[in-house]
């Protein structure tokens, strides 16, 4: 692999632990103590800010697997297929829990997903 594609994986390995990431510190960390301590305002605000980050790290997201798809000749693999149905799935699911903030079910499904997403990433990767 050349550096320039190095660099590619690296940054769409960036964007992934960013989306990932921020799901992760969110539901085990920021929730539990807002709801022992309720401050829905900076609640609020933190959740608009890991959008904004989340809806960016998924169009780097896109990019550069799209890239790595194309360079790499992945069109066919039936991992990557699938991939990218659930990323697909992610996409809609995001959209509908901006309309729906507290469906925490929703959010469970999103990082579910993502961590699907993730494993079928290494699987590719492999």
């Amino acid at each position: 692999m050349t550096t320039f594609w190095q660099a590619v994986l690296y940054v769409h390995l960036l964007a992934m632990a960013f989306f990932l990431g921020g799901q992760l510190v969110v539901a085990l960390a920021l929730v539990p103590v807002e709801r022992a301590n309720p401050d829905r305002e900076r609640l609020r605000a933190v959740a608009r800010r890991f959008g904004i980050g989340s809806a960016l790290a998924l169009a780097v997201l896109l990019l550069t697997g799209i890239a790595m798809a194309e360079r790499f000749s992945m069109w066919g693999s039936g991992t990557l297929r699938l991939k990218l149905v659930l990323v697909g799935a992610l996409i809609a699911l995001t959209l509908i829990h901006l309309r729906f903030p507290r469906a925490h079910a929703l959010q469970g499904l999103i990082l579910v997903l993502t961590l699907v997403v993730v494993w079928l990433g290494l699987d590719l990767a492999v």
